[in-house]
């Protein structure tokens, strides 16, 4: 039976691997909610199975779901994907599951941090978050993988990005907004991302992309292609609302140095048009008193950085925006050992997130 670990990853010889790293398969989630996902979440589940089905071409995949939604998920999904009964609130993975970290004799563990559903009662998506807060333990439990229990830490997937090789990239935005972990200072956050990714090093950037609703996560904004490597989401556009935001993430990229010692390369992806949901499809979600509201121009942050890396295939977003296939062409170029395979996945940004959002890598051991 697995164990709930009392010592943390560092002191056992655990670390967090890059998401470029050799995968035993991806975990996701079978979305319904129709406060968040428009028509009875029926395009987004067309999304989510196109999505799991590009990733299945690589590696095993495992997406979890209700039990009045088993038969349904079973007959949409490949044979090759597993389908097991897995309760949550929503759909997004990255955040909700745990974080796998690894040593060097092929053992893996799990890090089951607590969630608020992005901000708890003081600006959180949805409520309640019951369900989703035990969706890391039940993963742990099914892959028969020991705990590390950091429940009292809030903590989302999204919020991070590591390169394996001991540096982190987060953004002050999130993880040290006040409706996180009000009760720790920046020094006993950066202790905990030591102590249990154990990294050397973290960049910090001012904030996430605007109109991002869960505070600044960084899978908007930049990711480690591999070590030394980084892709951010750029635009030249003054007027574009994310132009500050871009810049000044860049210049601080620019000035910093990784664990190793080295200067990031930086390569700028442009990001497409802002979108924003329609009087059409704001009238075809459900309303609830307790989730974020989806009225008509509510705008979201898209970007082609929220990519999900798998073994051989990297799966990018497409918006059917111009610039779909100047991002495919770019990452086809940064990733020339990889297949890029891209969905349109405008269904899933306009719930919020996009393809790293909603998946969750298990490392191989």
């Amino acid at each position: 039976m697995p164990n709930t670990v009392t010592s943390t990853p560092r002191e056992d010889g655990y670390r967090m691997p890059g998401e470029f790293e050799p995968h035993a398969g991806t975990w996701m989630l079978w979305p319904t909610r129709t406060d968040t996902w428009r028509l009875g979440a029926k395009p987004a589940q067309d999304a989510f199975v196109q999505v799991a089905a590009a990733i299945a071409e690589f590696e095993p995949v495992t997406i979890g779901t209700a039990s009045c939604q088993f038969e349904h998920v079973r007959n949409l999904m490949p044979e090759a994907v597993r389908v097991v009964e897995l309760s949550s609130n929503d759909a997004w993975m990255r955040d909700i599951g745990p974080t796998f970290v690894v040593n060097d004799k092929g053992g893996v563990r799990g890090i089951d941090w607590g969630f608020n559903a992005w901000g708890g009662l003081h600006g959180g998506l949805y409520f309640p978050w019951d369900q989703d807060q035990l969706v890391k333990q039940k993963v742990l439990e099914m892959e028969c993988m020991d705990r590390y229990d950091l429940q009292h830490f809030i903590l989302e997937g999204g919020a991070i990005h590591v390169d394996g090789e001991g540096t982190l990239l987060t953004t002050r935005q999130c993880l040290l907004h006040r409706n996180r972990n009000p009760h720790l200072t920046k020094r006993q956050i950066e202790k905990l991302l030591r102590d249990n990714l154990n990294i050397k090093k973290i960049i910090w950037l001012p904030g996430g992309m605007r109109n991002d609703e869960t505070d600044g996560h960084i899978d908007e904004v930049a990711a480690f292609v591999k070590p030394g490597v980084v892709v951010m989401s750029w635009t030249d556009d003054p007027d574009d609302p994310q132009y500050a935001v871009l810049h000044e993430a860049y210049a601080r990229l620019r000035r910093e140095r990784d664990a190793k010692g080295r200067r990031l390369e930086i390569h700028r992806l442009p990001i497409p048009a802002p979108l924003a949901i329609s009087d059409e499809e704001a009238g075809r979600i459900d309303r609830s008193r307790h989730s974020y509201s989806r009225q008509a121009g509510t705008s979201f942050a898209a970007t082609y950085v929220n990519f999900y890396i798998c073994n051989g295939g990297v799966v990018i977003p497409a918006f059917g925006d111009r610039r779909d296939a100047d991002a495919l062409q770019l990452l086809s170029r940064l990733f020339r050992d990889r297949k890029v395979v891209q969905v349109n996945t405008r269904e899933i940004a306009l719930g919020g997130g996009n393809i790293h959002c909603i998946t969750q890598q298990q490392p191989r051991g």
